[in-house]
């Protein structure tokens, strides 16, 4: 089968490996264009654009692909698609809006409840947490599961028929980079399955409930600040949910520190929320609306990540330092 590819994170790298280890012809790859990374702000190419490149594929990086005035390369990109000639598009973790002239091109698979022409990786069971960030969203609620969704794509955000999906579990440990990569896993092994049945026409797609919607917005930075006056438990979630990015963090004096894992301790909290209550080499405890955070590692601006007992070693916190959360807590 020819398979046009559409990605950029490392998520969807792993499908568009495992689509060519499958043996499928990927006559284009579209992903975003560099972007500025690390401290020196250098541009660097996407995941699925290093595995492209290295594996010799067609690749192209437009801006966007809505045909607005001032478009970058999206003219372009319509036209590679066309000539590509593809039976499927699938598309992983692309993070670029799909218009439905794009949606068109491939030729299509036809199956039992019509053709499908573009399928994407979703990392929810969806109809739960549409958009641009389901992964954390669902650990920061509290979710006990989670999973990959096959959807036929259309005009809609994440809203096309569902043609297959398996579930996963959510464990106490889980941050988004760990489970963005279990996930990874299944959305692979999910699409190559199913490219495996679909000529055969014997796959069906059903319609997404119309009960259970929910939407992933886009993480923002200035949502990592660690607001104390909320329950432990919440905290503790958020902490995981924004590993690796962007970091949950506090303020210790006017310095910046990001809290890398940390859990609701089993003790009630006597003092005001942002307190530290306790400081041992197996975490710092600091006060909340409801219980205790156990802080297990830090990271100062600049520095590494540290255990609690390392971090105490270089910055001592006796019971009764507070942790600040800024007044507008404003991007970083």
């Amino acid at each position: 089968m020819r398979v046009a590819f559409a990605g950029t994170a490392p998520f969807a790298a792993v499908a568009l490996e495992a689509i060519l280890q499958a043996g499928h012809a990927v006559p284009l790859v579209l992903t975003q264009p560099d972007r500025p990374a690390g401290r020196g702000l250098k541009p660097r190419a996407s995941a699925v654009s290093e595995l492209a490149s290295a594996r010799g594929l067609s690749l192209l990086s437009p801006g966007s692909l809505r045909a607005d005035p001032g478009s970058a390369g999206a003219a372009e990109a319509l036209d590679r698609l066309r000539s590509a000639v593809p039976d499927l598009l699938v598309v992983a973790a692309y993070g670029l809006i799909l218009p439905q002239s794009v949606l068109d091109v491939p030729s299509g698979i036809a199956g039992r409840s019509g053709v499908v022409r573009a399928v994407n990786i979703h990392a929810s069971l969806l109809p739960r947490w549409r958009g641009a960030a389901p992964v954390a969203r669902a650990i920061e609620a509290g979710d006990r599961v989670t999973g990959i969704t096959l959807m036929q794509m259309e005009a809609g955000l994440d809203s096309g028929p569902i043609l297959l999906s398996e579930a996963i579990p959510i464990d106490s440990t889980d941050t988004t980079g760990t489970l963005t990569d279990g996930l990874a896993q299944l959305g692979a092994r999910l699409i190559v399955s199913w490219l495996k049945q679909a000529p055969a026409g014997s796959w069906a797609s059903v319609p997404q409930p119309a009960a259970g919607v929910s939407y992933a917005r886009k993480i923002a930075r200035h949502e990592a600040w660690l607001s104390w006056g909320e329950p432990a438990a919440v905290l503790a979630r958020r902490v995981r949910a924004f590993d690796p990015e962007p970091g949950a963090c506090s303020l210790l004096g006017e310095g910046l520190v990001k809290i890398w894992s940390a859990e609701a301790g089993p003790l009630a909290a006597t003092a005001d929320p942002g307190t530290v209550v306790s400081a041992a080499v197996d975490g710092i405890g600091v006060a909340c609306g409801d219980g205790v955070l156990m802080i297990h590692e830090l990271q100062r601006a600049g520095g590494r990540r540290l255990r609690a007992r390392e971090f105490l070693a270089g910055t001592p916190l006796p019971v009764g330092t507070r942790w600040q959360t800024p007044t507008a807590a404003a991007p970083r």
